[in-house]
């Protein structure tokens, strides 16, 4: 009965050295990176533009890696075309 106790005791003491040691484990720090190479933390969503074509997509993880997965077809403001300058008044 004694031995019995004594394992008991020798496995839970082992146990909770690896959960000690778990504990002290530093993962890595995860995120996505925009067209132009800016880091982008995951959840946050962008419009996108590949291959001429514009979606909105979010920083997600995949099988432990990080990836951009497509939410939406088209953009907010991608289809807003460019302002023309504003015209210099010459009457001064």
């Amino acid at each position: 009965m004694t031995r019995i106790v004594a394992i008991v005791l020798v496995w839970l003491i082992s146990g909770s050295s690896a959960v000690s040691e778990d504990a002290k484990i530093k993962y890595p720090d995860c995120y996505c990176t925009d067209q132009t190479g800016q880091r982008v933390e995951l959840g946050v969503s962008i419009c996108m533009v590949v291959d001429g074509r514009n979606f909105l997509a979010r920083c997600e993880m995949s099988l432990n890696n990080p990836t951009w997965r497509e939410i939406g077809s088209g953009c907010l403001n991608a289809d807003i075309p460019d302002l023309p300058p504003p015209r210099q008044d010459s009457s001064t």
